[in-house]
């Protein structure tokens, strides 16, 4: 796991070296998660990862990225080509395929997902140099497009039309919710209490993080990562609204 979370974090910072603005990154590690499913912030803003590509679509704004980043590792530790057919998402399962079409031209191109970003406002898939030129982007830069997943490709008998299958899941298991982490070992305590009478789990998690002892809140429990997202609306309307899902030891 940490080999994909470095292999993430490289990469944004390449990004941060080689183009403007710069980007912050933090790798908000989740247990029971791997690297490249790891939730994470840019610049502050957070970005959860899908576990599934099933039904995804998105319209928005193509870029392409290209010989500055040519030979370097991208978020899933591949080297980057830019002449393959290949794609950066801020959220996309790693290596789920995408149909990419330009809507102002109807040129259409299937590009894998191994890279994050693009991390520019409005800005949806940063194409790789040879998908960018096949939708006649290079020259403009960027264009309107519709992202549509595929999911992952199939091995398929030579001169055979391509074949997907959607990601499997990585829904089981038993997740709960962290509402908070306190350096005062009683407030956590008596947090979880509270919590308790409402959602008939809680505890208290101790962890160090930079040399300082934290108590962790989590409450709920929940027999799916889909059921434990699903109850973060509620924890935001009762005063908790950074909460975020972990998935229980």
């Amino acid at each position: 796991m940490r080999s994909f979370i470095y292999s993430l974090l490289l990469c944004l910072v390449v990004l941060a070296a080689c183009s403007k603005p710069a980007y912050k990154v933090e790798v908000i590690k989740t247990p029971g998660l791997k690297g490249t499913q790891q939730p994470y912030k840019v610049n502050g803003e957070r970005y959860d990862p899908l576990f599934s590509a099933d039904g995804f679509t998105e319209k928005g704004i193509a870029s392409w990225y290209g010989r500055d980043f040519h030979g370097r590792k991208t978020s899933n530790g591949e080297i980057y080509n830019m002449h393959a057919m290949t794609a950066a998402h801020k959220t996309l399962p790693m290596n789920v395929h995408v149909k990419v079409s330009n809507l102002s031209n109807g040129r259409a191109a299937v590009v894998r997902i191994n890279d994050r970003g693009p991390f520019i406002k409005g800005r949806v898939i940063d194409l790789s140099y040879a998908a960018a030129n096949q939708l006649e982007i290079v020259q403009p830069g960027t264009g309107p497009v519709l992202v549509e997943a595929l999911g992952f490709k199939m091995a398929t008998p030579e001169g055979t039309a391509a074949v997907y299958r959607q990601p499997e899941t990585y829904d089981a298991g038993t997740y709960t919710v962290q509402v908070g982490a306190f350096a005062i070992e009683a407030n956590a305590r008596r947090l979880a209490a509270q919590l308790r009478a409402s959602y008939g789990a809680a505890g208290v998690v101790a962890a160090w993080v930079d040399g300082q002892r934290f108590y962790r809140v989590r409450a709920g429990r929940y027999p799916s990562l889909e059921r434990a997202n699903a109850a973060l609306p509620g924890f935001a309307r009762h005063g908790f609204p950074n909460s975020f899902v972990v998935a229980e030891q």
